[in-house]
């Protein structure tokens, strides 16, 4: 080892792992610049790490087309019982899980180098932060770990003081014999994929995928499965959730939190540039919230995250031009496409297709091609601290205060543009049943109505019934601090299937409403699914969008909400008895407001 460890947890922990997986070698990581660019040395000899001659420090890589995203049905949430995991968990015993993954594990990493990463998610010594460490045998892991959380060796200062970690165990699973020859992108086959969580130990062990989250484990398996159920128990919050901070022109400052399932704009709002004169919006985080009750009573959020894991299909600089700026320096590109000239290109990245390309698989591509350039789940992992609109306060220890929740989805019709809650339980019943109409993006049928809870359904580390039951916990504790709870709809179409609203930065203009709410400027109609804007209240100053447009977008059909119920029932019964009664009340006040 190139640096000797004083916490017993992790030396014994590091010794038992090398043991089992048997590395050549082991290396304890420090975090800096000189090991990132060590890293990326390993990675170019190998072929795995393209150069691109137009942006500086920024590398492509091609996975496996295997290994492309998130394997849900290779995801387990291991509890002493099921009922503990709950219905939208695959679950298997942890003696079980335990014993059939060691024996992947059995040799797994000979003729590699096993690296020990020490990380902070959240800034170091923050009292919302928490210290992991992931083994990983993958350089190209410690190079976007390096990226994503903070990996330093301040983090090994803190463990030698006897602070704890969340062990996080990652293997590609496949050892190298001796001279054999390593291919562009390790990995074992699907059925040998696991993700697994032990949320009563407080433990990760991840084998066979060396993509994004499934081996980035500080991500959705520390940040929000693991995570979440440590805030179940300690009485604080670990959501799927942007921040960001709008300033008004007097200069008011508006911390809000948001949760939208994939594909409903959640980065493109986290970084959005106002079209309303005056106000000003800073990114604190695009994905993940940890929101702990301060000295004041109100909920304070951090961002654990430290750089972006972003989409890059559709991000451009019409949808998002300061994720594009962010983009443009110190960039790990993943499945993208690579230009004559030493660039990345994905769809929806401008009208101008190149005549020639290089695609994700590494062929050749012309518009002609009938696949894709570019992967869907094609990623950029980038440094938060390029993004342009980055708050001064993003890594401020203590967070930030939250003033308003948003839920929402991606829904044609129904849904209005915006309602706010009548109260916090109805808020957690719209969060509850928060639903969103599949894309070509969601594996299954487009159009498909799909239930996605707080948009925390792949991410929850225990029984969602008890994660509702925890939010309206902290509703009680937060009691007249807590914040106000507001549901979008930036989709809805007109009867021909043209968007009727705008969205993007003129999506400001909603939340510009809702700040006014917070602040008891703008008064609301009752309406049987919650309040609604009075007309006039929302500001359209230099939009031109036809009377009848904003008739339809906050239009309530009784019979189309009529026809939600069954679906609604139905989604809560799934959860039997374990279902708040306080859920069961909001749908029964639902229904006898529908009438």
């Amino acid at each position: 080892m190139n640096i000797t460890v004083k916490n017993k947890k992790l030396n014994d922990w590091i010794k038992e792992t090398a043991d089992m997986c048997r590395p050549d070698n082991i290396y304890i990581c420090n975090g800096t610049k000189e090991e990132y660019n060590l890293m990326l040395s390993k990675l170019l000899e190998n072929g795995s790490a393209i150069p691109l001659k137009k942006r500086s420090n920024s590398y492509l890589f091609r996975s496996d087309p295997s290994d492309v995203a998130r394997v849900e049905d290779r995801t387990f949430i291991s509890t002493s019982s099921k009922d503990k995991a709950g219905p939208t968990n695959n679950w298997i015993a942890p003696a079980e899980l335990k014993d059939t993954m060691k024996r992947l594990y059995n040799g797994c990493m000979k003729g590699r180098t096993m690296y020990v990463i020490p990380f902070s998610m959240g800034p170091i010594g923050s009292p919302i932060s928490r210290i992991g460490v992931e083994i990983s045998d993958s350089p190209y892991v410690v190079c976007n770990m390096h990226v994503m959380t903070r990996v330093s060796s301040k983090v090994l200062e803190l463990l030698d003081r006897g602070e704890d970690f969340i062990p996080c165990l990652h293997s590609i699973g496949v050892p190298l014999g001796n001279g054999q020859k390593d291919v562009q992108w390790p990995c074992a086959p699907i059925e040998s994929k696991y993700i697994s969580h032990f949320p009563e130990e407080n433990l990760v062990w991840s084998f066979g995928s060396g993509y994004g989250g499934n081996a980035l484990l500080g991500k959705k398996c520390l940040a929000l499965r693991i995570a979440s159920a440590i805030a179940k128990r300690e009485g604080w919050m670990a959501e799927h959730m942007l921040i960001l901070r709008l300033t008004n022109p007097e200069g008011r400052q508006y911390h809000i939190a948001a949760a939208f399932p994939s594909a409903c704009g959640k980065t493109n709002l986290a970084m959005m540039q106002p079209s309303i004169k005056g106000w000003k919006c800073e990114c604190i985080g695009d994905d993940i919230a940890w929101m702990k009750i301060g000295s004041d009573g109100r909920l304070y959020a951090i961002n654990p995250e430290s750089g972006f894991f972003g989409v890059a299909p559709g991000t451009s600089y019409e949808t998002n031009p300061m994720a594009m700026e962010t983009i443009k320096e110190n960039v790990i590109f993943t499945n993208c496409a690579l230009t004559d000239d030493g660039d990345v290109w994905w769809e929806g990245i401008n009208d101008d297709v190149p005549s020639h390309l290089i695609d994700w698989k590494g062929r050749d591509w012309t518009p002609e091609s009938n696949t894709d350039a570019a992967h869907p789940n094609a990623r950029f992992t980038a440094p938060a601290s390029q993004c342009p609109v980055i708050c001064k306060d993003w890594e401020n220890p203590t967070g930030v205060p939250i003033d308003i929740f948003i839920f929402g989805g991606r829904r044609s019709s129904v849904v209005p543009l915006v309602h706010e809650a009548y109260s916090w339980d109805h808020g957690v019943f719209l969060g509850a049943t928060a639903a969103s109409e599949t894309t070509s993006a969601n594996i299954g049928e487009v159009g498909y109505l799909r239930r996605d809870p707080f948009a925390m359904k792949p991410f929850c580390g225990y029984n969602m019934a008890d994660y509702f039951r925890h939010w309206l916990d902290m509703g009680d504790r937060l009691g007249s601090k807590a914040p106000k709870i507001f549901y979008v709809n930036w989709f809805r179409k007109s009867p021909d299937g043209k968007f009727l609203w705008p969205g993007f930065s003129d999506n400001s203009r909603v939340l510009k409403w809702m700040c006014e709410r917070v602040e008891g400027k703008v008064g609301s109609l009752k309406s049987p699914i919650g309040l609604l804007p009075i007309e006039g209240d929302i500001d359209l100053n230099g939009l031109d969008i036809p009377a009848e447009n904003l008739r339809e977008l906050m239009k309530i059909d009784i019979k189309e909400w009529r026809d939600e119920i069954p679906d609604i029932e139905e989604h809560f019964a799934m959860f039997g008895t374990r279902l708040p009664e306080r859920l069961k009340v909001q749908l029964k006040e639902l229904i006898t407001r529908l009438g």
